[in-house]
């Protein structure tokens, strides 16, 4: 059995979680409402503050899906009640952020700023130049933006110039004189 799956969500005070008839999940909490339809090999029950995930049988399909449809679960159950981040930094000469409405626009030495609209769901904060905050309940559509744009710049392994996530690391290489 799945270690991931077989463990119940604790719904906690002020989240409402059901279920329709299609395997529907609908999560409602005190920042936004959130949908997913679960696979059909999948049954979700939700029973006195715990929601719990299990299979029709062992076959390598089920096994799949059971762990990830509880982790989706329980990352909505997350979303509607703290919501998620992520951090990003600014690193080289002249590169810069701002917040213009619900525009990002970003300085990464092009010959012109990216402008980048925030997509539904999305918030996208500018605490210093060099800082970008996404936040959202979506955990993936808040990496999804994130990573685009990240993409606009990724890190270089030589000078470490880039957009790169606050806690990622980046493995420094040494130039042509480095022998």
């Amino acid at each position: 059995m799945s270690r991931i799956g077989r463990k119940p969500v604790v719904v906690p005070a002020g989240v409402e979680v059901t279920v329709d008839a299609n395997n529907v999940v609908t999560v409602k909490g005190p920042k936004g409402q959130l949908e997913q339809e679960i696979s059909k090999l999948i049954t979700v029950e939700v029973a006195e503050g715990v929601v719990n995930v299990s299979r029709e049988s062992d076959h390598r399909d089920h096994r799949a899906q059971h762990g990830l449809a509880r982790t989706l679960i329980a990352n909505m159950i997350t979303g509607v009640t703290a919501g998620f981040e992520k951090k990003m930094q600014l690193v080289g000469v002249g590169y810069k952020a701002e917040k213009k409405g619900k525009t990002l626009v970003l300085n990464l030495g092009y010959s012109h700023p990216v402008e980048l609209e925030d997509p539904e769901g999305i918030t996208t904060e500018v605490p210093s130049a060099t800082e970008v905050v996404v936040k959202g309940i979506d955990k993936a559509l808040v990496g999804n933006y994130a990573a685009n744009i990240r993409a606009w710049r990724k890190p270089e392994p030589y000078k470490g110039k880039g957009i790169k996530y606050v806690d990622e690391v980046i493995r420094r290489k040494e130039g042509k004189t480095g022998k």
